[in-house]
């Protein structure tokens, strides 16, 4: 395989990989989808991190996005050995 298909590759997951963030965070549903909405949020998220206020934004959401990882770990474990004793 070429390098630049293993870059392409590698750029293909990692934005499929933050799309996936936006549907596990529920926007995609809250916002019915509206592709407007949701840039228009990131954008004033942008603009959050560049203000006086943006490393103290960037340490809440990160210690938001770090439970939800948390809980949906667990709720994943939960699910599978849920499985496992059904069988």
């Amino acid at each position: 395989m070429r390098s630049w298909q293993v870059e392409r590759r590698k750029r293909t997951r990692h934005l499929i990989e933050l799309g996936g963030l936006v549907i596990k965070a529920g926007i995609v549903d809250l916002t019915g989808d509206d592709r407007a909405t949701i840039l228009g949020a990131l954008l004033w998220m942008a603009e959050k991190l560049k203000s006086a206020e943006g490393e103290q934004s960037r340490e809440l959401w990160a210690a938001k996005g770090k439970q939800a990882f948390e809980a949906y770990a667990n709720y994943q474990r939960l699910n599978t050995l849920r499985s496992a004793c059904e069988r």
